[in-house]
């Protein structure tokens, strides 16, 4: 009676671990391992421009053809030696109360912002040799949102892509 008993109880392990084996047999056969991969872009992109001459950074900030419309705005730092001031000439810049300059126009894909100058003051009229600058530049940008009755705005509590740039020297 005992070995049949433990006959039976062997049995019924058996059963047991034999009903889901072919579940344990199907996660080995359907895991895969791969090698090498694709670039997937999520999101949209912007870069920022620059040209640096006569102390002064022309700066404007692109967005990517596939990109969808946007509204950017951007700040300038430098250390303390130096002072910086800005230019507008198309008219598409302010200044907003938080220090950032806006930009007022929408941005489309593939298209760009205008040209904002930010001139370094308190140049010594003599620069020499190991007289060093900084001024650092950065970006950010937002989708367009649209109210009810269909006039565009900027939620600057949802950034889509920021940057910035390090444009740097010595004399």
């Amino acid at each position: 009676m005992k070995r049949r008993t433990l006959l039976l109880s062997a049995l019924a392990l058996l059963l047991v671990l034999g009903g889901s084996i072919g579940e344990t047999i199907a996660y080995f056969s359907t895991y895969a391992e791969a090698k090498g991969g694709y670039t997937i872009e999520l999101g949209d992109s912007t870069e920022i421009r620059e040209e640096f001459s006569n102390w002064t950074k022309r700066v404007s900030i692109a967005s990517d053809a596939n990109s969808e419309p946007v509204f950017i705005r951007v700040k300038a730092f430098c250390g303390s030696r130096y002072t910086l001031s800005y230019t507008d000439a198309t008219g598409r810049w302010s200044l907003g109360g938080d220090g950032w300059y806006y930009y007022s126009e929408i941005v489309e894909g593939g298209g760009a912002t205008g040209e904002l100058q930010v001139h370094i003051d308190n140049v010594p009229s003599t620069v020499t040799d190991g007289d060093s600058f900084n001024v650092v530049v950065i970006y950010e940008s937002t989708p367009v949102r649209y109210r009810e009755d269909g006039s565009a705005y900027a939620d600057w509590s949802s950034v889509l892509d920021s940057g910035s740039s390090d444009e740097g020297g010595a004399a």
